[in-house]
């Protein structure tokens, strides 16, 4: 298991320069994070890919003028099946490249939920958001090697494919949870991948680029102070409820040249087009919290898309996309 102190990880840093020119090329990012519809967590999701529903959705992502998404992995289903997990997860960049999306995945979640566990996964609570969610590695938290093994492997094996374009090596850790965030650096850099490194939240004196969570309407001194050293990407965003909103958010994003990516894409077992704090059994709201697409590929909002498809352009000139 590889052992990096805080310093030798600081010093691991890609060069701001090199983050810089790694942003130049990849270009403009328009993202959102996926979990197929039929999908009620992650679990379910890479226990047994749904190819079709995963090709029909990306292809209706592409067309609304995505080009890149991210994904959580689950590190129960590599603990269980770790050569099918990462031929799964081959598959679906596949997937992926024939739309033209790009990837980042997740490798960490702390997020909230319970317990994974493996084999069938329970439906959905009526009206609660996201009701089935669960963290990884969840309490398996403690060994470390066994988590070391996950990271090198997975990213060793991808370390070198331009279908990954980030790892987000953990998504949302606690304070205490800074140890664990700089074993997972210190296992990635060891696999020497070709693609930055980020974390959100506790990996600032670490990370190659910047991440941050938005969902309330942004203000643009913090966006200037989020961007003032390294190019920055938002990889989750957008909150109906809240007033962040695709009108409000992407002009920001635009002028101070920052890749996004909403939460949710299509109407599923995730239920995340309820709000945070809905009751079990609450009606479906008119206005979704998160979420772009009906089951069926149809649009919830025109205008919203519209936005989505001028972002590239109004990015690149830096002005706002036309609505």
């Amino acid at each position: 298991m590889t052992h990096m102190n805080v310093e030798e990880l600081q010093r691991a840093r890609w060069p701001v320069e090199r983050a810089r020119q790694w942003y130049r090329r990849i270009g403009p990012i328009c993202g959102f994070n996926y979990v197929p519809r039929t999908a009620v967590n992650t679990t379910e999701l890479w226990q047994a890919l749904d190819e079709k529903t995963i090709g029909q959705e990306l292809g209706w992502a592409r067309s609304c003028g995505f080009n890149s998404l991210r994904v959580f992995v689950q590190y129960i289903v590599y603990e269980a099946e770790p050569d099918a997990l990462i031929a799964r997860m081959d598959r679906f960049l596949e997937i992926a490249a024939q739309n033209d999306i790009s990837v980042i995945f997740v490798l960490f979640d702390e997020c909230f939920g319970p317990e994974p566990q493996l084999g069938p996964q329970p439906d959905p609570i009526p009206g609660i958001h996201n009701s089935r969610w669960s963290s990884s590695p969840g309490e398996r938290r403690e060994n470390w090697p066994s988590l070391a093994r996950y990271l090198t492997h997975i990213i060793g094996r991808f370390a070198h494919d331009e279908r990954v374009i980030v790892w987000d090596l953990y998504n949302e850790p606690q304070p205490k949870s800074r140890p664990l965030v700089e074993g997972a650096f210190a296992w990635a850099r060891s696999a020497e991948p070709s693609q930055p490194l980020t974390a959100c939240w506790e990996a600032a004196d670490l990370w190659d680029i910047a991440s941050f969570h938005e969902y309330e309407p942004p203000s643009a001194e913090k966006l200037a102070a989020i961007t003032a050293e390294r190019p920055a990407l938002c990889t989750e965003c957008i909150c109906r409820t809240t007033g962040s909103t695709f009108e409000v958010v992407l002009p920001l994003f635009a002028q101070m040249k920052i890749g996004w990516y909403t939460w949710g894409l299509v109407k599923g077992r995730t239920q995340t087009y309820y709000p945070w704090d809905s009751p079990q059994g609450a009606p479906e709201q008119k206005v979704w919290h998160h979420d772009l697409l009906h089951a069926d590929g149809t649009l919830y909002d025109a205008a919203e898309i519209r936005l989505i498809q001028g972002f590239d352009d109004a990015f690149r000139r830096g002005n706002a996309p036309a609505r």
